[in-house]
């Protein structure tokens, strides 16, 4: 009789509970704290105990206590509404926060950077009835950058010059290491936006300009971090963000609108999202700051719920962005108040509200009124619990603080930080002085990013300055062994500060030189807001260097003694006049913790540059926009005071040594059905003197479609080291999936018809041979509901 009037309760049929759990109930034998239920017992268990109240609140995440002691002595409570770095609460002290965590209130918590507060905030948590632990969430971007002794891995940008999906998955894979380590289970990464415009200060926290490229490398970076299923001690939950299309701003601002097409959406910004979901299994997705044709990202229904959920089968969770629930109504002025804004977005996919208070009293209102049915929460609670029990945080909540020091930068962390920066120097014009050899010769360094921390790129706090090779150190030291005379002058370190008479010293110095290394570029100083010059929220109206840069270069140059010229940066530079007169230039990007010592390598010819350009870098910002997959009509017509061509093309990268690659050979020349490959072969010979690494790239253009194409997509790229005078054969496989777009009905098919296969070193016409396939009949891989 029990047994049948319990199940005659009122509740979601995915919440009812046997009559035998019934009875472990009873008994204090919950099966949530069983190890050895499955995951979907566990929570079907677990929820089955909680009330709406308890399911609410697990949607909620905080700052950490020690953030929120540091924000209040940094900001006002009137700077909070346009921060998206620091956070408290007014009217709120930590110790209230403190509360809510025994009283099991809260479900998350950001921004806890040592072992020690996340143990402290997880002993809060066990107080709660139900003892539900804490997932602790961090923006752990290129490695754990805002804890202090992490290994800093080089900013995404640089590791998408690398065109090495492995590295980055190993380098990811490590990040989880140290996170867990140190008590955190969830990081905001990766950034799978596709960048459109390079004013947009987050350039570097992108994977470039390219949809594939940025497919790959979020992939990969999500596999190394969370595994398929986050089991196991070292893996933790990735988060692609942000959906959708903000690198693509009407303006180039962070946060301003964004207007494009919803082909444009399917085309260029949603493919690595799709991949994120259907290939990586990302359990969490974040949404954007931005409004897309008048619809804010954080309440598109269409989007989260539609097409990534029921289309796409994403099942994971959704969190918001910094504070932008509530600025639905506050900035977007498409809600009235902040309970409706919430609302909104919660009918429309919303999981978590990052961060805050207030959150919580509201949704447990509009699920009483009727507004937000309860099976939304429900919905949300299950998968933010599914991800607790699967990272196993109900049985090892707690990290061993001395752990902490052994995994973070461990010598096998340093090495593959290395690898990366060393496959990411970009080598962008040679004119006969590099490598340097010979020795016994004096160089000179200098410039704003020569011998500081710029290498490490944004979300990095100040690191340990035993932990960080700058530029002008891996110089010195690699230089002396070598012969050389290396000095430095310091030109000033902020270039938005530099003074006249430190410029002039500068030149003088240079003068006596033989050779000048001009170390250039951007800064995204995270500890030094103020004088950031690119990064989260410091964007750009220009391309060109900021503050008195090209005064230093200028009055360098004027020596006429060779200067070679290298760029630290997330943000590409748009110099021309620089490089012209330049002798040699090499883009170094955000190289990480160990940047000096390959920048340093690669001038010495320790280290041969194999580094591809995974964006376009224009001539000016008149240019924009301008990516290398444009459509056919993008250049019928010229600019009048400009060329129409850029100072550097996509996929573009130099070598001490010559590379020919061979017309590209078919495996044979007709697609036939959904499961068909045709391989592509690529011979690499190594003509030069020197021993190298070339990446081949695949370019695919459909050549009539019913639906304009672009002029060329990147379709698969292979690293190959060859040895001077040898040849190898590349071969890269040609799926349905690198033929196919969206029809009409957004459809995703590949048309009948011909298609033109480019392979070469860079997306350049002059770089690529050509070859065709065909195929006869239409191919539909994924079918709009």
């Amino acid at each position: 009789m029990r047994c049948s009037l319990f199940m005659l309760v009122l509740v979601p049929v995915m919440f009812l509970v046997s009559c035998n759990e019934h009875k472990k109930t009873e008994f204090g034998n919950p099966i949530y704290l069983d190890s050895s239920a499955s995951v979907n017992d566990r929570v079907t268990d677990l929820m089955s105990r909680m009330t709406l109240e308890d399911k609410v609140h697990q949607m909620c995440q905080y700052v950490g206590l020690e953030h929120m002691k540091a924000a209040e002595s940094e900001i006002s409570p009137e700077e909070l509404e346009k921060n998206d770095a620091l956070g408290f609460y007014p009217g709120m002290r930590p110790e209230d926060i403190a509360r809510l965590t025994t009283e099991g209130k809260i479900g998350s918590f950001l921004h806890v950077v040592t072992p020690e507060e996340a143990n402290y905030l997880q002993s809060l948590a066990l107080k709660s009835p139900l003892k539900i632990p804490l997932l602790i969430g961090i923006d752990a971007i290129h490695g754990n950058g805002l804890v202090n002794g992490s290994t800093i891995y080089p900013s995404p940008i640089s590791q998408a010059a690398t065109f090495d999906d492995a590295l980055i998955k190993e380098g990811s894979a490590q990040t989880a290491q140290e996170m867990r380590a140190n008590g955190m289970h969830w990081t905001f990464a990766p950034n799978i936006d596709v960048l459109r415009d390079p004013r947009w200060g987050r350039t570097g926290e992108t994977f470039g300009e390219d949809p594939y490229l940025v497919g790959n490398m979020g992939v990969a970076a999500i596999t190394g971090l969370q595994s398929k299923d986050l089991s196991g001690p070292d893996h933790v939950v990735a988060c692609a963000k942000h959906l959708i299309a903000g690198s693509s701003s009407v303006n180039g601002l962070n946060a301003a609108p964004t207007d494009v097409s919803k082909r444009t959406i399917f085309e260029i910004f949603l493919p690595p999202y799709r991949r994120a979901v259907q290939e990586a299994n990302v359990f969490s997705i974040m949404t954007a700051h931005n409004e897309v044709a008048g619809m804010p990202g954080h309440m598109d229904e269409f989007m989260m719920t539609d097409l990534m959920r029921d289309r796409w089968g994403f099942k994971g969770f959704y969190v918001s962005d910094w504070n932008d629930i509530s600025r639905i109504a506050l900035w977007h002025h498409v809600a009235k108040d902040f309970k409706q804004a919430i609302e909104f977005s919660v009918n429309a996919g919303m999981d978590m509200n990052m961060h805050g208070p207030v959150f919580d009293k509201l949704l447990i209102e509009l699920v009483k009124e009727g507004k937000v049915d309860e099976s939304r929460v429900n919905d949300a609670c299950s998968k933010i619990l599914e991800a607790k029990f699967r990272l196993g945080l109900f049985e090892n909540p707690y990290v061993d603080v001395k752990k902490a020091n052994e995994v973070n930068f461990s010598k096998a962390h340093q090495e593959t930080a290395l690898a990366q920066a060393r496959e990411a120097i970009t080598l962008l014009k040679n004119n006969d002085i590099l490598p340097l050899q010979g020795g016994k010769k004096s160089i000179f360094v200098t410039g704003p990013n020569a011998n500081n921390e710029t290498i490490m790129g944004d979300w990095v706090y100040q690191q340990p300055a035993e932990n960080v090779t700058t530029v002008y150190q891996g110089l010195k030291a690699l230089g002396e062994q070598k012969g050389y005379n290396v000095s430095y002058f310091n030109a000033g370190d902020r270039s938005k500060k530099m003074k006249d008479a430190d410029i002039d010293k500068a030149a003088q110095l240079a003068k006596k030189a033989d050779i000048t290394i001009l170390v250039l570029g951007e800064n995204s100083f995270r500890y030094d807001w103020p004088n950031k010059t690119t990064g989260e929220n410091i964007d750009r109206a220009t391309l060109r260097l900021s503050g008195k840069q090209m005064d230093l270069a200028n009055k360098v140059l004027a020596n006429g003694k060779p200067v070679i010229v290298v760029y630290v940066s997330g943000s590409p530079i748009a110099e021309p006049s620089l490089e012209e007169r330049a002798k040699a230039v090499v883009y170094a990007y955000e190289p990480g913790s160990f940047g000096g010592q390959a920048v340093a390598e690669a001038i010495f010819g320790d280290l041969n540059p194999s580094g591809k350009l995974p964006l376009t870098i224009p001539r000016s910002v008149g240019q924009l926009q301008m990516v290398y997959n444009h459509k056919p009509t993008a250049y019928i017509h010229k600019y009048n005071t400009e060329k129409k061509v850029p100072l550097h093309p996509f996929g573009f990268g130099l070598s001490y040594t010559e590379f020919k690659l061979s017309e590209p050979k078919l495996s044979k020349a007709k697609f036939v059905g959904k499961d068909d490959t045709i391989n592509v072969s690529v011979d690499v010979t190594n003509t030069g003197k020197m021993d190298g690494t070339e990446v081949v790239q695949l370019y695919i253009r459909d050549d009539v479609s019913s639906y304009t194409r672009p002029v060329k997509e990147l379709k698969g790229y292979k690293r190959v080291a060859v040895k001077a005078g040898e040849t190898k054969t590349v071969t890269i496989p040609i799926s349905a999936e690198s033929l196919a777009f969206y029809d009409k009905d957004f459809n995703f098919v590949v048309e009948p018809g011909t298609f033109t296969i480019m392979t070469g070193s860079s997306s350049a016409d002059k770089d690529l041979m050509k070859t065709t396939i065909s195929v006869d009949n239409e191919i539909i891989l994924d079918k709009n509901k």
